[in-house]
């Protein structure tokens, strides 16, 4: 049995992995902690978090692989007594695919905003010419 899927074209050769990162990013989101995506000046990329009430040493910055991983864990302190408890320690993981080329340059967390800067490399075009020999094909 085939599967149809966006990279079955016979044409596109070698994305078996792009695949299987969209594959991981489709599933890895539920909407917390809201995010923006902006174009900086320089051309590069930042992705800032709304994470109010995480401490830095609460917060991590990751890269997996070719996905930005960014985890959030607040300490439930249980000595205190609330009268309504409308703010919950929660945890979370937001994860990003990067893709070939993209660093992380620094992260640092402002007035509950979490920002994580990406540079992105300059597209360079490159021609290759493939020498075509005669006789069989090694």
């Amino acid at each position: 049995m085939n599967r149809h899927t966006p990279f079955g074209s016979p044409l596109l050769l070698g994305f078996e992995d792009m695949e299987a990162l969209l594959e991981r990013a489709r599933g890895a989101s539920d909407g917390y902690p809201p995010y923006n995506i902006e174009t900086l000046d320089n051309g590069g990329i930042r992705i800032t978090l709304a994470v109010a009430g995480f401490a830095p040493d609460e917060l991590s910055v990751t890269e997996e692989g070719r996905q930005l991983v960014i985890r959030g864990r607040q300490t439930d302190v249980n000595e205190k007594t609330f009268l309504h408890r409308g703010i919950a320690a929660r945890q979370f993981v937001r994860n990003f695919v990067l893709a070939d080329g993209i660093e992380t340059v620094g992260a640092a967390l402002e007035n509950g905003l979490l920002k994580i800067d990406l540079a992105r490399p300059k597209a360079r075009p490159e021609v290759r010419v493939v020498k075509i020999s005669t006789g069989v094909a090694s």
